[in-house]
């Protein structure tokens, strides 16, 4: 028996499972938080990308610190998008949630346009260190090694969220503000610099992702936030809203069911993957690890 489809498979579905995560996990972790569907996601993903993209390009992309530079910077853009998209726009509309998502859906498409404007619509391609590009060999199969940074990628950043909620002042300030935020009010701490700091994780998140997508695709286009944040919310919705947890078994049931059907079906994965969106929400619209309003 020739394992080495299988293997490449599993691994490379993981390694995409990894870069679902690292986009879903902000919305996950924002919707689970402050019940904020927020449809501007891409956008992080997007602009952290080509400011990732034009700061490696400073600093020359061969070379691994400016590769490493660029993910920096792409975490401080996403995060301090997000905190200025949370401050503007979101925090007078806290309980609003039709005017939330039509806020973020027009900042979404506005940013993009404004993207395409600077950036033109056509996709740039981009280069990094020659390890990306290169393959590990694993029982006979050729992994590329994009695959294994994603996965640690992805490892670190549910790692780093899950040690800033439990153990942090302000982590415990968060989960106790979601439970009873008109309590923690009266204690005299506000609550809402705490959120404004769940989406700046958030957006982090997001622009972390956004560059390895970059590295991933091998290229950076105005709509590639937009590409992975339908997959994200697929993810988001399949594990159960508000779960990180969720959000990262989603991630990797959804990104290796997609590539075996891509290999074997035909190229339908994208068609399954929505199919067992509909599946889920039939059954146990909650999704995996949500629970019930």
């Amino acid at each position: 028996m020739n394992l080495e489809p299988l293997v490449l498979i599993l691994i490379t579905g993981v390694g995409l499972g990894a870069l679902y995560f690292l986009v879903a996990s902000g919305l996950s972790l924002i919707y689970g938080l402050m019940h904020v569907l927020n449809f501007a996601h891409g956008a992080f993903l997007t602009l952290s990308a080509f400011i990732g993209w034009q700061v490696a390009q400073a600093l020359g992309t061969a070379s691994w610190g400016s590769f490493l530079i660029s993910i920096l910077v792409g975490a401080v853009v996403g995060a301090l998008f997000a905190t200025v998209t949370e401050l503007v726009l979101i925090r007078p509309l806290y309980e609003r949630h039709i005017e939330q998502v039509l806020v973020t859906v027009g900042l979404s498409f506005a940013a993009i346009a404004l993207f395409e404007g600077i950036w033109g619509t056509d996709v740039i391609n981009i280069s990094g260190p020659a390890w990306l590009k290169g393959t590990t060999p694993v029982l006979g199969a050729s992994i590329p090694n994009i695959y294994w940074l994603l996965m640690a990628a992805a490892v670190i950043v549910l790692g780093a969220i899950v040690l800033f909620l439990r153990k942090t002042r302000y982590g415990m300030i968060i989960r106790a503000g979601v439970e009873n935020r008109a309590m923690v009010t009266a204690l005299g701490i506000d609550v809402r610099r705490s959120f404004t700091i769940v989406f700046a994780i958030g957006g982090a998140a997001a622009g972390i992702g956004g560059v390895l997508a970059m590295h991933w695709n091998t290229f950076v286009s105005a709509h590639m936030g937009s590409t992975l944040l339908i997959f994200a919310f697929i993810v988001t919705v399949i594990g159960g809203l508000g779960s990180l947890t969720g959000a990262a078994i989603a991630a990797v049931i959804v990104a290796v069911l997609q590539q075996f059907a891509n290999y074997y079906l035909g190229g339908t994965g994208d068609f399954i993957v929505v199919a067992l969106l509909a599946i889920v929400l039939l059954v146990r619209p909650t999704g995996l690890m949500g629970r019930a309003a």
